[in-house]
């Protein structure tokens, strides 16, 4: 069997008149663009998946296909992990394409593997547990009281946990926020933070302390991931568990460093940054090794997050699934919901991915194929 073709869709799906995706700074997105890529090959059998894409899917698209294309045709799509390791190769030596670009290609060559298989991908590649607990984490949200109701939602839908993104433009504005939701969502309910590196070091300290004095389970990214230092310390002073490494591009070998120095108490990476399923397996099992948490990253966008679902019922040392909330900003692209009841996610039986993707969808969606 050998890779015949890569197509690359450039999509963008809008997103309600009345209500965009809420960034940093007050920035509202209005439409996600993303990259739908389908692996085919000489056999007849294919794989798709959804990829990220910036703020322009065809300058991504673009990018991808004329790097990739070339790099996969005639290939055994079964030879996974030599394509991995050429590729990385490859892209330092001419490409030096964004962490975003590789994962989609790792993930369609797995599930080719698990449809030959004729196994969900979560048990050709692990088969750890068959059910994994959902948090809901938060966009960027204009007041305290907005963050308080939200986590009340969470957890009136059933959610194990609730995550905060909180503005990150003043850190007494912050720490005000944490207090509402702890106060709001009661005592023993399990709360994270993730400023997404706003802070200094001493502000860092700061913002964990008081964590800690409101049970929150981890401060995740006070800082940007790649201040090693500042993180090493800050990891040492507080008790709170730090979290960080998800945007350290070239897993597993970016995050070797943070783990055998315990720069952080746990690492972050998903199937769409962190070079597909095998730059997560590489860093979960490296992880594992020294007794730590990798924990995974929402990937955005629904087909991506039933990777990172399978990639949880595979690993052992992941604790939760993450989706952002509200999820119906989010819900498309597959021809059915997240298999998510009671805030626990259900892993699929059926071979490959395990569920359809919704193909009238990504045609009304696609600006161009490249």
């Amino acid at each position: 069997m050998h890779i015949t073709d890569l197509n690359i869709r450039c999509c963008r799906f809008d997103a309600s008149a009345d209500s965009g995706i809420a960034m940093r700074a007050h920035v509202e997105v209005n439409a996600l663009e993303f990259l739908v890529y389908t692996l085919q090959t000489d056999t007849g059998h294919s794989a798709t998946m959804f990829g990220f894409s910036g703020r322009s899917a065809l300058g991504a698209g673009h990018t991808a296909a004329s790097s990739l294309r070339p790099f996969l045709i005639g290939r055994n799509p079964l030879d996974r992990e030599q394509i991995w390791h050429d590729w990385r190769r490859t892209d330092r030596w001419w490409h030096h394409l964004p962490i975003y670009i590789y994962g989609p290609v790792d993930c369609c060559l797995w599930l080719l593997g698990a449809q030959l298989a004729g196994q969900p991908l979560w048990r050709y590649i692990g088969g750890a547990k068959p059910t994994v607990p959902v948090y809901a984490s938060s966009l960027v949200l204009p007041n305290a009281a907005a963050y308080a109701q939200e986590a009340q939602a969470v957890q009136g839908a059933g959610f194990k946990a609730y995550k905060i993104h909180p503005p990150g433009q003043s850190l007494d504005e912050d720490i005000e926020i944490h207090r509402a939701v702890r106060e709001a969502a009661g005592p023993g309910f399990t709360l994270m933070s993730d400023p997404v590196a706003p802070y200094s070091l001493e502000q860092s300290i700061r913002l964990g302390r008081e964590l800690e004095n409101l049970d929150y389970l981890w401060l995740e990214e006070p800082m940007p991931d790649e201040n090693f230092s500042a993180l090493r310390e800050l990891t040492r002073v507080l008790d709170i568990p730090i979290v960080g490494t998800e945007v350290l591009a070239k897993h597993p070998y970016s995050v070797a460093e943070c783990i055998a120095t315990r720069t952080v108490d746990a690492v972050r990476a998903d199937a769409s940054w962190s070079g597909g399923v095998t730059g997560v397996l590489k860093t979960a099992h490296l992880a594992e090794s020294f007794h730590m948490k990798c924990e995974l990253h929402s990937t955005i966008f629904h087909p991506l997050e039933m990777m990172n679902l399978h990639l949880a019922g595979a690993v052992q040392n992941n604790s939760y699934f993450e989706v952002l909330w509200p999820m119906d900003k989010f819900d498309f692209g597959l021809a059915s919901p997240l298999p998510i009841s009671d805030g626990i996610a259900t892993l699929p039986t059926g071979a490959g991915l395990g569920v359809d993707l919704d193909w009238d969808m990504i045609e009304n969606a696609t600006l161009e194929v490249v």
